[in-house]
């Protein structure tokens, strides 16, 4: 995974109450980080992930998050976050992310975020819509 694969990046500085006795971010807070970022990512393509929710009765579900580990995060350090929608299929979304030191191309730790849009009222999948897909479709040209 490269910087130049994402066209979105949120940045952070590591705060001390992130960091373990080890002196580099406690695992828990990458999928914060993570979380963030994918917020921030729809943001910046014009769509409010809440409001939707709240209106249609239906939301996305985190069925799986994997992080991998390459280099340490320590604290006091700027990074970039990178998001991209990898995958896109009926009822789910496939996120990769990446975390850069600011300014750097070698990510220090990489992860994937899966998604399944979901009815509150039943807890089942259900399509993603045309709408999302449009949406994302204008930045993620290789999901065209």
């Amino acid at each position: 995974m490269s910087r130049e694969q994402f066209w979105f990046f949120h940045p952070f500085r590591v705060r001390y109450s992130e960091i373990d006795g080890q002196g580099v971010v406690f695992n828990a807070h990458y999928l914060t980080y993570f979380d963030t970022t994918i917020t921030e990512y729809f943001r910046a393509l014009g769509y409010d992930q809440y409001a939707d929710a709240k209106t249609t009765g239906i939301d996305f579900h985190v069925v799986r998050s994997l992080i991998e580990y390459k280099a340490p995060v320590r604290f006091d350090q700027e990074i970039d976050v990178g998001a991209r929608v990898a995958r896109i299929g009926n009822t789910s979304l496939a996120f990769e992310l990446a975390i850069f030191l600011r300014g750097g191309i070698d990510p220090l730790v990489t992860g994937e975020i899966v998604w399944v849009y979901t009815s509150q009222e039943t807890h089942r999948a259900v399509p993603i819509p045309a709408s999302i897909r449009g949406l994302i479709a204008t930045r993620e040209l290789h999901l065209a």
